[in-house]
């Protein structure tokens, strides 16, 4: 008898346990150790703020990693919702932090933005942001003045978190260095899987001097010292083959419009707040809302739905769909929006901002910066712009965590990622058992 024949089952066997072997699902096989991810938001940055000073740190990461041309905020463009909507991959409307301010409208309480930080009542309102999510599948997260980053969801909080304290200063290069001394020590020391990042500039000076100034400037050549000081380290850390990072923001910022170049918008002249409104949250850049007396929306939505040329007024029920944020409840009877550059001031006027925010999504001035790089990015790789909200399902795949709920599309950035990669320095699975197959096939034409 030919002994080949009879070693031919046994070849078919061998290479069918093979095949298996590399295509076994991962829940079969234990989980698959995926590259660690640093998320990093600069708070304020808008999109085109490196165009006109000397960046060459971030020039660098275009050539060596991936540069969407920018990315759109969701509608309520301030920095708690969305922050939100980055780290849960959902729509204002669908997470609920509707503002940088914790308010009830009933009781008429109202929190600064640093005091609402670490408020789980706030942030925690069905909608998991990724931290959580990533610990429920085994990953260990953390989060270092990232907003909601330091609270409760349904009992869970993030594995470690700091959280930004009111009168913490945003600028301090020495202690931005720190920060990334100190997450990258998480990363080897303590073999932590994904972590966020938050700095509080340029939003800080966009608001105190305005966006197109020298010390606006100047704040982003800092910014950039930082990104060449985070490559530094990455490499004297040994995380260049095993660490992901996005860097990107919350919101832009833009020049505002102030009297007597402009009429500026001063609520109080075309209505009266003491005999017609219950609650209002206005005073804070181009989007507030206003609760009416009962039995006074009406009145409230007349008297101001043309009262300046530069207000937009809605009711609820007719706030456009694509706002993404007329289905909470935390949504007041009366929104408004000013045009780009005009606040909204209720009684008086007292705002001293030379920049802001909290204007429409669709304004370039308010759109914001997309960088990546790392072992799973394409290099020199230009992405169309997108929606932050699918910043979420990236992170998902880069991490190997299956997405909770969420509003965001993987297509929107797939094309970024390495081609045939599956993140974690396994490229090429699918390509070893199409491999695998070729040399059986190939075997058996000998045999």
């Amino acid at each position: 008898m030919n002994p080949s024949v009879n070693m031919k089952p046994e070849l078919l066997l061998l290479f069918a346990v093979l095949l298996c072997v590399d295509g076994v699902p991962l829940s079969s096989a234990g989980r698959r150790k995926h590259n660690k991810l640093l998320l990093i938001s600069f708070d304020g940055y808008r999109w085109n703020y490196d165009e006109d000073v000397h960046t060459p740190n971030m020039d660098l990461l275009v050539r060596e990693g991936v540069k969407a041309k920018y990315i759109t905020p969701p509608m309520i463009t301030m920095t708690s919702p969305s922050h939100f909507t980055t780290i849960t991959g959902r729509w204002i409307e669908d997470h609920g932090v509707v503002h940088n301010m914790m308010f009830n409208s009933t009781t008429l309480l109202k929190l600064t933005h640093k005091n609402t930080l670490k408020r789980s009542v706030w942030w925690d309102n069905g909608a998991l942001p990724l931290w959580i999510t990533a610990q429920n599948q085994g990953l260990k997260t953390a989060s270092y003045f990232y907003p909601g980053g330091g609270v409760n969801y349904s009992g869970q909080a993030v594995d470690r978190s700091l959280v930004e304290k009111e009168g913490h200063p945003d600028a301090n290069e020495t202690e931005w260095r720190q920060k990334i001394d100190t997450v990258l020590g998480w990363f080897t020391k303590e073999n932590f899987d994904f972590v966020t990042l938050y700095y509080g500039e340029p939003d800080n000076v966009g608001h105190m001097v305005g966006p197109e100034t020298e010390e606006r400037k100047k704040i982003i050549e800092q910014i950039d010292r930082l990104i060449g000081y985070l490559r530094e380290s990455i490499q004297k850390n040994n995380l260049a083959d095993q660490l992901n990072v996005i860097i990107t923001s919350d919101h832009g910022m833009t020049t505002i419009q102030k009297s007597p170049t402009v009429k500026e918008i001063k609520l109080s002249e075309y209505m009266s707040f003491g005999q017609l409104t219950h609650f209002d949250i206005l005073d804070y850049g181009g989007f507030g809302m206003i609760r009416p007396k009962v039995g006074k929306v009406q009145e409230v939505y007349d008297k101001l739905k043309n009262a300046h040329p530069n207000l937009t007024v809605y009711k609820k029920e007719e706030i456009p769909e694509n706002f993404h944020i007329a289905k909470n409840s935390r949504i007041q009877d009366i929104v408004l929006i000013g045009d780009l550059g005009f606040n909204l001031n209720s009684r008086i006027i007292l705002y001293v901002n030379k920049g802001d925010h909290g204007f429409s999504n669709q304004e370039m001035d308010m759109k914001t910066i997309f960088r990546a790089f790392g072992p799973d990015f394409k290099r020199n790789f230009l992405a169309e712009p997108f929606d932050s909200v699918s910043i979420y399902p990236l992170m998902c795949k880069l991490l190997g965590v299956d997405p909770a709920p969420n509003n965001g599309s993987l297509s929107d950035t797939q094309a970024m990622l390495v081609e045939n990669s599956d993140p974690g320095g396994h490229a090429g699975r699918i390509r070893t058992s199409v491999s695998l197959l070729v040399i059986m096939m190939f075997i058996l034409r000998l045999l």
